[in-house]
């Protein structure tokens, strides 16, 4: 009789894992959900996706009135310049203070995140290297830096390549971006858990 229920509890803990194993999502499943999830706000906000190729005939600009983003294929990040900026790039081994501000939404919900900084006094801040065309960066302050620790977010790095650094406290100066991030150019919230952002950041040179 003791043979018997321990053979049905055995099966029933057997059928029990099956199941727990087969409702939990794998990194694969996560990462279908996550293009899911871009396609349907791409599609959602009438984003025109342009290539890398036409990106660069058009003088690495894209057409804000056409609501144009270019897809950068390595990286995964949909990028739309809406200001270059009236500051200077960052230069071939030089060091910059950067000030930012932003707004953070989740893109399957749409959801503001309450690290979005736009409407505050105090900028998030980084410094950053560029060498041969590669950015390096820290968080020094802000919520960025509270909430995720001082890894910039790669997606983050990528606008410099093209923006220019305004400088003083008009933003209207400033470069001007809006970016899709994907998990893997994402803050260390995104990556681990597997979910995109929209970021709209402005971008001035610090001190």
């Amino acid at each position: 009789m003791k043979k018997i229920s321990y053979l049905f509890l055995f099966l029933w803990a057997a059928g029990w894992c099956l199941q727990a194993c087969d409702d939990s999502e794998t990194y694969a499943d996560l990462k279908k959900k996550e293009r899911g999830a871009i396609q349907n706000f791409i599609e959602e906000h009438n984003i025109k996706v342009i290539t890398e190729s036409e990106f660069e005939a058009q003088d690495s600009t894209t057409d804000v009135s056409k609501n144009e983003y270019v897809l950068f294929n390595d990286n995964g990040v949909y990028m739309q310049i809406e200001k270059k900026g009236n500051g200077e790039k960052i230069k071939d081994g030089e060091w910059k203070e950067i000030n930012v501000r932003f707004w953070e939404v989740y893109v399957e919900s749409g959801d503001t995140t309450s690290v979005s900084n736009r409407l505050e006094r105090q900028p998030d801040t980084f410094m950053c290297k560029n060498t041969s065309g590669s950015f390096t960066a820290s968080f020094t302050s802000g919520n960025m830096y509270a909430t995720y620790g001082s890894s910039v977010p790669t997606g983050w790095l990528i606008p410099l390549s093209y923006i220019h650094l305004g400088k003083g406290p008009n933003q209207k100066e400033w470069g001007r971006v809006k970016i899709i991030v994907p998990h893997s150019a994402g803050h260390s919230d995104a990556s681990s858990s597997v979910y995109p952002c929209y970021y709209e950041i402005a971008y001035q040179e610090g001190r």
